[in-house]
């Protein structure tokens, strides 16, 4: 009897200790690893774990985080467009990795192209061998944007435009690798002439920075505004080289002329300089101007008092508009963080943090071919609304938004007024177009 009551206390014994093991809980799995600072190099180089969006995490989960490599401008004038997109993508990627992306976090590092073609040629290739970044992101300079393209297209590695805007880009020299989150000069142009158009002026006088952009700029909006008002005379036509410290002979040989308009192809730190020196010699006072760009934050709060008034522009983002709930929570995080209001790069780098992270999502794996499969037709809510990443150019579809600058009692600096906005679908070329494009 003792051998038996002895029995079933042991088997009892047994089985507590089993269903004991069954309740205890499993062990966590390994976390994913945390970025790291990127080597020191002769180049600028900047570092980032912060990051994800609100969105759920993708049910796939990678085995390492995601690196992304920016090569921008960080020294000279046209570094304020590119601290502003750094900053928009910082403030995106913090938000972002808050759930991570397939449970790791996007890192990232930055290379300063210094403006020159050849140097950002040369931090995208150092950025690729040596950090074997999965995506590529920059540039303010359209010169150095199409350089990378060619060397994305070699590499077969993503690279996405959020400042330069030569519609070359995602145009002729298009291809699967390559995608721009701005506007590009077919947009502009075409917004820019149809604003343009409306206005009474007839004899034109073109001038700008003889390189990539001011061109495709200023042909983009001659050829739509001779479609939209075939009455309409050029003048003239002036460049100057990129970085010309000296712009005052120029604005003097314009004004002498007396165009009934002019429309200025500058870009970076040269806009500012033109609107500086058109307004101290007397030009905008006499002639209107259209910049591109030219009623943005981030061109007219630097100039101050030399800030001017009624200068006619284009731009597919300000922070002040359009006023929506999705804007205003962008504006008061940007604000909160940064201290300042972001300007156009800031919107365009938070737009592209966002696709890069949903494309991921979507992908589900740390493929370059699947991620630029996942991220075509791609469409992300933004602070001006649904981007769509057009799948038959790699062009985001952006709004475009037609003012001309008054000074406020709200700001020290003028802000873009009478505002008028245009679809993007209105303002980009079509697939048809696009297809004979690059065919040629």
């Amino acid at each position: 009897m003792n051998r038996k009551l002895f029995a079933l206390i042991a088997l009892a014994i047994v089985v507590l200790a089993m269903l004991a093991a069954c309740a205890s809980p499993t062990v966590a799995p390994t976390a994913a690893p945390q970025p790291t600072s990127a080597p020191a190099s002769s180049a600028s180089s900047v570092s980032s774990s912060a990051a994800p969006s609100s969105s759920a995490p993708s049910a796939a989960k990678f085995d390492r985080n995601i690196k992304i490599g920016i090569v921008d401008t960080y020294s000279g004038p046209p570094a304020a467009y590119g601290n502003d997109a750094l900053n928009g993508f910082k403030l995106a990627i913090n938000e972002i990795n808050k759930d991570g992306v397939g449970g790791v976090k996007i890192e990232f590092v930055t290379r300063d192209d210094k403006y020159a073609p050849d140097v950002a040629l040369s931090m995208a290739k150092e950025l690729v061998l040596q950090e074997k970044v999965d995506v590529l992101v920059g540039t303010v300079n359209s010169a150095a944007a199409l350089a990378i393209s060619a060397y994305a297209k070699e590499q077969k590695i993503p690279y996405i435009v959020w400042i330069a805007k030569s519609e070359n880009v995602t145009g002729a020299q298009g291809h699967r690798y390559v995608f721009m989150t701005s506007e590009n000069t077919a947009m502009a142009g075409k917004a820019g002439a149809q604003g343009l158009a409306k206005k009474p002026y007839v004899k034109y006088w073109i001038a700008g920075e003889d390189y990539e952009y001011g061109h495709a700029l200023a042909d983009s909006t001659w050829k739509n505004l001779q479609a939209l008002k075939p009455g309409v005379q050029l003048v003239n036509q002036t460049w100057w080289k990129t970085g010309e410290p000296d712009l005052v002979p120029y604005m003097t040989q314009i004004a002498a002329a007396k165009p009934d308009a002019v429309i200025f192809a500058t870009g970076g730190g040269g806009m500012t300089n033109a609107i500086k020196t058109a307004k101290s010699t007397g030009l905008l006072d006499k002639v209107p101007a259209w910049f591109h760009t030219g009623t943005d934050f981030t061109v007219l709060k630097p100039l101050g008092a030399d800030a001017p008034e009624g200068l006619l522009g284009t731009m597919d983002y300000h922070f002040y508009y359009p006023d929506t709930p999705a804007n205003k929570a962008f504006v008061a995080a940007f604000n909160e963080a940064y201290k300042t209001p972001p300007g156009f790069p800031a919107f365009h780098a938070y737009v592209t943090a966002n696709l890069i992270a949903n494309a991921y999502k979507k992908a589900g794996a740390l493929d370059k071919e699947k991620f630029i499969d996942a991220i075509e037709g791609l469409v992300v809510p933004s602070p001006a609304g649904d981007v769509e990443m057009r799948k038959c150019d790699h062009q985001a579809v952006l709004p475009m938004f037609f003012g001309v600058t008054k000074k406020t009692s709200a700001y020290d600096f003028p802000i873009s007024t009478d505002i008028v906005a245009v679809a993007g679908k209105d303002v980009m070329p079509s697939c048809d177009d696009i297809t004979k494009l690059r065919a040629k």
